[in-house]
């Protein structure tokens, strides 16, 4: 695998500084199947350009967690236009990292990539549990013709028989999904936005208890007046303190075994909201390894 230095990957760390890593951050630009707002191949780019600014010392973990994990970044490489292809190539690249020991944390591109990022994951795992951030489902069977669909990818993510998911943040979802969730009720465990202020956090903190646990987060998760630089903002959605208060009990009570975050759609002149995603990837390898 070819990284990037230090200095232009993930945090811009000083090439002076050395350490062997534990997490490599993928980028992984795919932009395939989007069906409102565009833009979301340069979401992994702009993810590492204001992770630069983001302060390497944790006033919570009283600490710069980076010196204790190690992090590198792969160096950005063609993505096929193909999504069957592009999925095969995320699966491949996820399981030469699991082969290494190490943790991948894949930048999107669109929420499709998770299907082919949790590939070598069904296969290592006995169950496999996804803890999910989004407005949306996303259990389509397709959408506009395409089954590996970015409305589809948590739909594909179940056609593994070993995975279930938690869903948190959800407002916007079809009769045919809710169709298919009743149906499927005993794999899926939705916390629906507009009942945040009663979620029954003792109840995830027992759904989530000892699984092994793959994080998907699309950033249209988050309310739509602090995410609006994504493909299909919705409001009534989540805050930075809880949503790092939901990432905190996983860590703790569960082992977290990778993660991706997708669908950020940068705006020019809008730094502010790359740099939000940029502290969120921060925050969850820093609650992964430091919060046991």
């Amino acid at each position: 695998m070819k990284y990037l230095s230090n200095k232009i990957g993930f945090l811009g760390i000083d090439n002076t500084f050395n350490f062997k890593e534990k997490v490599v951050v993928v980028p992984f630009g795919l932009e395939k199947t989007v069906s409102y707002g565009s833009g979301t191949k340069n979401g992994p780019k702009e993810i590492i350009k204001a992770s630069h600014q983001v302060e390497l010392y944790d006033e919570e973990l009283h600490c710069e967690p980076y010196k204790k994990i190690g992090i590198k970044t792969l160096k950005p490489f063609k993505i096929n236009k193909n999504i069957n292809k592009a999925l095969k190539k995320m699966s491949d690249i996820n399981e030469k990292i699991l082969r290494k020991k190490l943790f991948p944390i894949t930048f999107g591109g669109e929420h499709s990539i998770t299907p082919g990022c949790i590939a070598p994951f069904v296969k290592r795992y006995k169950k496999l549990c996804l803890l999910h951030f989004d407005a949306h489902a996303d259990l389509r069977e397709s959408y506009n013709g395409e089954k590996f669909s970015h409305a589809s990818a948590i739909r594909r993510c179940l056609d593994y028989k070993n995975v279930s998911v938690i869903s948190f943040g959800i407002r916007n979802i079809s009769k045919n999904e809710v169709s298919y969730l009743n149906k499927n009720s005993s794999r899926i465990n939705i916390f629906w936005a507009k009942d945040k202020s009663n979620w029954n956090l003792k109840k995830f903190r027992k759904l989530i208890k000892n699984k092994n646990v793959y994080l998907t987060f699309d950033v249209d998760g988050f309310d739509a007046s602090i995410m609006p630089a994504t493909g299909t903002p919705e409001p009534g959605g989540l805050f930075w303190n809880e949503t790092l208060k939901i990432i905190k009990i996983a860590s703790k009570n569960s082992n977290i075994v990778g993660a991706d975050i997708n669908e950020l759609s940068p705006i020019k002149g809008f730094n502010s909201y790359n740099f939000l995603t940029a502290k969120l990837a921060y925050k969850i390898l820093s609650y992964k390894f430091l919060c046991k």
